[in-house]
């Protein structure tokens, strides 16, 4: 097996690319709601929170369809489920190129995008975890720094091809970049090493697979204090998340900011995802992840705190620097940390449930955010709100125990 493994390129580094491109295409274009958020409410005049419900309802259902991927993941690999995932998302933004009444942005964003969604960040996470014992944190980090790329690449060019095009077009236009480049790229995916005659990389050099293949169950990982500790973190790292990405760029038009410049906001929170994301995951192989975590945290609430008196461009700016890379490093510590308690076994089952707390705490900020602005016409307090969960998040992290130390069923 040694000389297998090393006679042959590992296939795991085609595998780390091919889901850095279809994570770029899936979230750069998801991602880019807020630049459509205003032509969308210029066009039909429905109130900001009304609005955003429907990025609320998307990351519901994407939250719930993530519990369905990760299962379809462990037992059948991602290709099948990241090609019906590529399927319903195209279409979902295909579609909203053609709506004409709030029912049916619910319809095609909340509900079609929501489930291409759910196929999106967790079998594919999963797939790196089952590929990478040595380097996960490296390796997911750069899958997951895919993320920033399209984030930086996509909103600037949605915000283009609006001002060019309008915003049907342009949703038209991004329906086709999703279904082609996603649907090509998933091909070359398979479930774990033993598909192509090879071990997850630095398997004997770590010795830890033994002991995270045997982890836990849905159901026994569900009746320890370590889960709900975990989706507790999370829930309140995505609901901040989910505010800047759905609000953040009509706050700073609603403040004078051109539409350009606001759009270039989510481009920084891109580069600066990036950089937290690779830099991070390479830390936290070094100093574990839940220091990693924490770092990550302070840094988040360095961000919120900063936001709440942005008032120029070069704040916002420097607020998605900050932001970016908080954002990039904890959203890419998750997958590995998940891996660390419950073990692999039924990963991706796992972190879909665990996700699905992150995407009810996204979709309870963003709705909660539109709401606040239509009832006071600010977003401050939503900030505000923000920066205090982050504290709430470091709390929170400092009591996470290894695996080793989780007994089940306690």
């Amino acid at each position: 097996m040694t000389k297998n493994r090393t006679s042959r390129f590992f296939y795991g580094y085609v595998i780390v690319l091919a889901a850095f491109l279809i994570m770029a295409v899936m979230w750069g274009a998801f991602n880019s709601f807020g630049i459509f958020f205003e032509p969308i409410l210029i066009e039909f005049g429905w109130t900001r929170a009304a609005t955003s419900g429907a990025f609320s309802l998307c990351l519901v259902i994407a939250g719930f369809f993530a519990i369905v991927a990760g299962r379809l993941n462990d037992r059948f690999g991602p290709r099948i489920v990241m090609t019906v995932s590529g399927l319903f998302l195209g279409s979902g933004y295909l579609l909203m190129s053609q709506i004409s009444a709030i029912w049916q942005l619910y319809l095609f964003y909340g509900v079609i995008v929501g489930i291409g969604s759910g196929g999106s960040f967790v079998p594919l996470a999963s797939t790196i975890s089952r590929w990478f014992v040595k380097r996960r944190g490296l390796m997911t980090g750069i899958t997951a720094s895919g993320i920033g790329m399209g984030i930086m690449i996509m909103p600037p060019i949605a915000s283009w091809l609006i001002s060019s095009y309008g915003w049907r077009i342009s949703y038209i236009i991004m329906g086709i970049i999703v279904l082609t480049l996603i649907i090509l790229a998933t091909q070359f995916l398979r479930r774990d090493p033993s598909q192509m005659g090879q071990l997850p990389y630095g398997e004997a050099e770590e010795g830890r697979l033994g002991l995270e293949a045997g982890g836990f169950s849905l159901r026994e990982a569900i009746h320890t204090r370590q889960y709900w500790l975990f989706c507790a973190m999370y829930f309140c790292c995505w609901f901040s998340f989910m505010i800047v990405f759905a609000h953040v760029v009509i706050h700073a038009i609603g403040l004078g900011i051109s539409a350009v410049s606001a759009a270039n906001i989510l481009a920084i929170i891109g580069v600066g995802s990036i950089a937290g994301r690779i830099t991070m995951g390479g830390v936290a192989d070094r100093i574990g992840n839940k220091s990693a975590l924490i770092t990550s945290f302070m840094l988040m609430s360095v961000a919120f705190l900063w936001l709440l008196a942005a008032k120029e461009v070069w704040m916002f700016y420097l607020f998605a620097a900050i932001f970016g890379f908080a954002y990039g490093a904890v959203a890419t510590l998750e997958p590995p940390i998940v891996a660390e308690l419950f073990g692999l076994s039924s990963h991706g089952v796992i972190f879909g449930a665990i996700f699905f707390s992150d995407s009810v705490g996204g979709a309870v900020g963003t709705v909660l955010a539109g709401r606040i602005f239509d009832i006071i016409g600010s977003y401050q307090p939503a900030f505000l709100v923000c920066a205090a969960l982050s504290i709430v998040a470091i709390i929170l992290a400092l009591f996470l125990r290894p695996i080793t130390n989780v007994r089940r069923g306690k």
